[in-house]
Parts: structure tokens; sequence; C-alpha cells
């Protein structure tokens, strides 16, 4: 028998031992979430008296309970879900208190909605006597920072702090002004472009468009992938992820776009969060980010990026591994270099005098 066929027989021979772990991960993953809803809703309520359409852009909030009294509030990108952007952060998250997750609607996308959700979701944690950090990465950033911008002083006071990861600001850190392209265009650069060109009445540009943003970031995923050893937990929630790629319709897909271009880039006349902010910046993040980034641009800076976060930290994550650099908001595949760096922050802002001691 050749070592190709004893290869191929291995291979056969292990699948359904691999399939029924993943399936037994999944399973586990499920259950550790619960759906969790606002005791009041005055917020969210009064989107849909305006817009009885907004139902099908309404979130999804999960809770998944933690052992301390300060809760984490997690805002995913474009893809995966949030339940799945930090799954191997989970742990850590939940050493400090109960984890919120908010996976946006597969059918639509209303930032209305999402921020209405998002403030009732604060006011019940701030009701139970706890103060919540939120975690949000790449484009739930700029949801994070829209949503800032128009809250009022006293929401803001109810927030404990913020961590940003890879954050995208506005619709210019993806997609370069018109002109020459010395490097080229890059594969979600061009994608998004023409899904923001697109005419939003015209269902089939849209798809056509979205269909072909779903293999950017199936391509996108695949090559974090490429060349790993991926643990059963990793398997586990690929099913996830390809799920949302494949059933966000191409609506719910568009109106994401649509959202991401009508970010406002924060002023620099005025306080964005005067609390605690932690902004994780990849040390390949120029890959997906274009050289014109003013979000890029400004975290260089911290006599700019101070005039909006009085109180950041900016930190550059970094692989110890040569040849691997940590890709743009990449907590999947490289969540070590992440998580040392998020729990030295954690534990410096929750307990301080406990360090002193120490």
């Amino acid at each position: 028998m050749s070592d190709r066929s004893v290869k191929l027989r291995v291979v056969r021979e292990i699948r359904p031992v691999v399939s029924a772990f993943t399936a037994a991960a999944g399973f586990m993953r499920s259950i550790s979430f619960k759906r969790f809803t606002p005791a009041v809703r005055r917020r969210e309520f009064a989107v849909l008296q305006q817009n009885q359409d907004s139902h099908r852009s309404r979130c999804q909030i999960f809770r998944e309970k933690g052992a301390g009294p300060v809760p984490t509030i997690v805002l995913g990108g474009f893809v995966p879900d949030a339940t799945e952007t930090v799954e191997f952060q989970r742990s850590l998250l939940r050493q400090h208190g109960s984890v919120y997750y908010i996976n946006y609607a597969r059918n639509g996308f209303c930032q209305e909605m999402f921020s209405a959700q998002l403030a009732d979701l604060i006011d019940d944690l701030n009701r139970k006597g706890q103060k919540p950090l939120i975690m949000a990465v790449s484009f739930g950033c700029g949801l994070l920072a829209n949503f800032l911008q128009k809250a009022d002083e006293q929401l803001h006071e109810r927030i404990r702090g913020l961590v940003l990861v890879s954050p995208v600001l506005s619709t210019d850190d993806l997609i370069r002004p018109v002109g020459p392209k010395r490097d080229g265009i890059r594969m979600l650069e061009s994608n998004l472009k023409k899904i923001v060109a697109a005419d939003p009445t015209n269902e089939v540009d849209i798809s056509k468009h979205v269909e072909r943003s779903r293999r950017c970031f199936q391509a996108l995923f695949n090559a974090g992938a490429e060349n790993r050893s991926l643990s059963v937990r990793h398997l586990a929630i690929r099913k996830k992820i390809n799920n949302v790629i494949e059933y966000t319709t191409a609506r719910g897909g568009f109106e994401r776009v649509k959202a991401l271009r009508d970010f406002t880039f924060p002023n620099f006349s005025n306080t964005l969060f005067a609390g605690p902010v932690l902004a994780l910046l990849a040390e390949n993040e120029s890959d997906i980010l274009v050289p014109t980034s003013p979000t890029l641009h400004m975290f260089s800076e911290p006599s700019t990026y101070t005039r909006i976060f009085p109180s950041c930290r900016v930190k550059t994550v970094t692989s110890s591994v040569n040849g691997d650099g940590v890709a743009h908001a990449s907590l999947i595949f490289h969540h070590e270099a992440y998580n040392s760096v998020l729990e030295r922050w954690y534990d410096k802002l929750l307990y301080p005098r406990l360090l002193l001691a120490v």
C-alpha cells in the first residue's frame, strides 16, 4: 500500500472522530450562551414606533455568565458574530463578569436600532449596579464611535471603559480616494467600493456585489487558517463563521456597508470618550486598512488621539513567531498575543490597589 493510500485511509478513519468532537464542542458553546432581553427597552420600542420595518434589523443579544462584577459588552465586525469573534477571549472576560454579545441581524441593519439596543442594555446593567466595559472590533468600533458621538454625557458616565480592536472609524479606512493606487487595489477595498457605489434600489446589482464580498470574507478567513493546526474549538466556530457569511442576506450585507459609509469620523475639537480606552492595532494592520487611513494616522500620534480619547493607551499587537504577523482583528488565530495585553489592561484598570500591593 502506497504512502498516499495510507494517508487517505487515516484521514477517512479520523474524520468521523473529528466531526464528533467538533459537534460536541459546538454544543457546549451553544448551551453557554443564553438569549438576553433587557427589562426595559424604551429606546428600542421608540425606534420601532418611528419605523415599523426596523424590526428586521433588531440585533440578538446573548449573555454568558461570569464570575466577577464587571460585565463586558462585545461588538463584532462585519463577520463573524460577536459570539464567535472573542471565542478565545471568553474565559478571560468571564473572570471579571458576565459577557454580553450583540449579534447583528442577518436580514438588515439599522444604526438607530443598534444604538437603541446598546443604550437599553447599558441602562439595564446600570440598574443592577454594574458599569460595563465595551469591547468593539473593526466595524464595531465605528458603530461604537457613532453611538458615543450621539449619546448624552450621562450615558458616557455609565460606561467603565472601551477596548478598540483594529478600529475602523470611517469608509476612508478601507477605501482610498479616487486616484492612482501605487500598490494596487486590495480585494476587500475593491468589493466594498462596488457595494458603496451600488444603486440601493437595484437588488440584482446588490446581490452580485455582496456575493463577491462573501467569497472575499471566506478567503480572508481561510488565509488566516492556512498552515495552522486548527483545534477542535477552531473547527467548531468555523462552521458558525461560514453560516454568518452564507446566510446574511444581500440586503443585510448591503445595509451593514451602508452603515460604514454613513460613519462620521470623530471631530478632534470634542472629546469622544473621557474614560479609559485601550486601542489594539495589529502589526499587519495595513494589509487591510489603506495607507491613507485616517484612523491609522490618528492612532500613530498621541497628540492627536488624546484629543478625543484623553485616557487612551495604544498598543501594537505582535506575534512571537517569525513570518506569522498579526493580521487585522486576528483575535482567533493570534489570541495569545491579544490575551496577554488584554489581561494586563483589565487587571490594571479593575484591580489597581491589588497590583500595588503585589
